[in-house]
């Protein structure tokens, strides 16, 4: 993964980068945001609209409108990272994930998978079910085998900054310089994942994992300065507590202040938009894309 070296204008230095992948053996371009739809096959993620489980009446239907909606990423999770959520076996999460992978993959052939995973054995079933993409909120800290494995996969890796586990997270928020140490953690990582092979790796700062309200917007507020990793960043800020809170309503009220949080992170240089809704977020990164053609 590099950028594509092209005309240099304040814009270019500003805003998305062009950044290629290799994908099942293919090169992809990717000159534009992508959006990544969340499908939870989970019985208690915090957004109750957005689970679903292959046995469901309407899985077909559910799955069916995230890729129309324009989602170019299908995220499937089967591990709730929310705070306070029960742990899962590793048998139960691939009895969850991998039918619905291997679902999409047949139905829907052209669309790109993420599995939303820490662990390497369900990351490696997960691939070699369809799946494209590894999405790890611990990089690789969860599991010592998740980062050798996937530079034997040579698949794009998503990784995520957070301290501890999704259990003890948010008693982990003390930081003397938030920006710097995650720059720091993300720069240290990339050394490593260069030394195991990992080529395509996108970042994600991790909102609402091991951060209070007030560090993920701060954090929001500098996201330009990741930039300086020459990574994808991915931002997740989809109906989390970070905007509900904030405004005073709930998950179900938080589209709008989600789309407004989603438009600021393009300008601020996002390239992977993670949502609930993606027709919104498509008409997001479409209004976007007419200011910065």
């Amino acid at each position: 993964m590099f950028p594509v070296k092209g005309v240099s204008s304040f814009e270019d230095r500003l805003f998305p980068q062009k950044y290629t992948f290799q994908i099942n053996g293919q090169l992809q371009v990717w000159d534009s945001p992508k959006i990544m739809g969340i499908l939870n096959v989970t019985p208690d993620s915090f957004f109750g609209r957005s689970r679903t489980n292959i046995t469901s009446k309407d899985f077909a239907e559910q799955v069916g409108k995230i890729i129309s909606d324009g989602a170019d990423i299908v995220d499937v999770g089967g591990y709730s990272s929310r705070p306070g959520a029960d742990e899962v076996s590793e048998s139960e999460e691939l009895k969850r994930v991998i039918p619905v992978i291997e679902w999409i993959s047949k139905n829907y052939p052209n669309t790109l998978i993420s599995v939303d995973t820490f662990r390497a054995k369900v990351a490696e079933i997960s691939i070699k079910s369809g799946a494209h993409i590894v999405n790890d909120i611990s990089s690789g800290d969860l599991d010592q085998d998740m980062i050798p494995l996937i530079g034997s996969l040579k698949t794009p890796y998503i990784a995520m900054h957070m301290r501890g586990n999704p259990t003890n997270m948010q008693q982990l928020t003390n930081y003397s310089d938030i920006l710097g140490e995650i720059l720091n953690y993300f720069s240290e990582k990339l050394d490593q994942f260069k030394k195991f092979g990992i080529k395509d790796v996108i970042i994600d700062p991790g909102f609402g994992f091991a951060k209070s309200i007030e560090q993920n917007y701060f954090l929001l507020k500098n996201l330009s300065q990741f930039r300086c990793l020459s990574t994808p960043v991915l931002v997740g800020v989809s109906r989390k507590s970070m905007i509900y809170k904030t405004l005073e309503n709930n998950a179900d009220e938080a589209l709008n202040g989600t789309t407004a949080l989603n438009m600021f992170s393009l300008c601020q240089g996002a390239n992977i938009l993670r949502v609930h809704d993606v027709k919104e977020a498509k008409e997001t990164i479409k209004l976007f894309n007419t200011i910065y053609p």
